[in-house]
């Protein structure tokens, strides 16, 4: 065959055991942040941190799930239907947040309504700096091409950012509440605001789900 003729070959796609590893990564450190998240957000009083922990325990569930998912995918990755476990593994991550949600509007606008008790400003600023830092490796660690590979590689990643997000408000309200020695209602305020952005975020991912379950091709770069 004429050199020039030749097609060019074939470029190798990266190996599907390397979602395994990523995904078990970023769920080590999810589960490493955990205690000391439940822990500052009990000793601080602070409505805002017990929420990211509960948002990191709902991570946690659903990287297991998706762990489960990708090995069954991975059994028969050219059957039609490989790609359902994924959707489903999505799905169930998408309710666990927007189940977190609610519970944590629930606590937000009690405080609220009640009046916000004083919060520690001092281990809610450090705690969240590591949780930021911890996020943001994450996010390195999956790739921000991530995102490109399926819905449950673009929910991981958007999970990530959203709580490096979340972790740097928190930050921000802990060192204003630090400085004034008040202002504690900053506390539940933004507890809600988290959560609205997090609610959106797991509507719109449950209609991906439910679309890529039902057969229908997910446009993932349309957010």
């Amino acid at each position: 065959m004429d050199p020039e003729n030749r097609p060019a070959p074939a470029i190798p796609r990266a190996p599907r055991w390397s979602q395994r590893r990523r995904v078990l990564i970023v769920l080590c450190l999810n589960a490493a942040l955990i205690a000391g998240l439940v822990i500052v957000g009990v000793l601080a009083n602070s409505v805002s941190v017990l929420a990211a922990a509960g948002d990191t325990v709902a991570d946690c569930l659903a990287l297991i799930l998706g762990l489960v998912a990708i090995a069954l995918r991975d059994r028969d990755p050219d059957h039609p239907h490989a790609h359902r476990p994924i959707a489903i593994a999505a799905l169930i991550n998408a309710a666990l947040l927007f189940a977190v949600t609610v519970t944590v509007v629930i606590e937000a606008v009690s405080r609220l309504r009640e009046g916000s008790p004083p919060v520690e400003g001092l281990p809610v600023v450090i705690v969240s700096l590591i949780t930021l830092v911890v996020m943001l490796g994450g996010a390195f660690v999956l790739g921000f091409s991530a995102g490109e590979e399926d819905l449950h590689m673009r929910s991981v990643l958007l999970d990530a950012l959203a709580d490096a997000a979340v972790a740097a408000a928190i930050v921000i309200a802990g060192a204003i509440i630090l400085i004034t020695g008040g202002l504690y209602w900053l506390d539940p305020v933004l507890a809600l605001l988290v959560s609205a952005v997090i609610g959106v975020a797991a509507v719109r991912l449950m209609i991906k789900a439910v679309a890529a379950l039902r057969g229908k091709d997910v446009d993932f770069d349309d957010d």
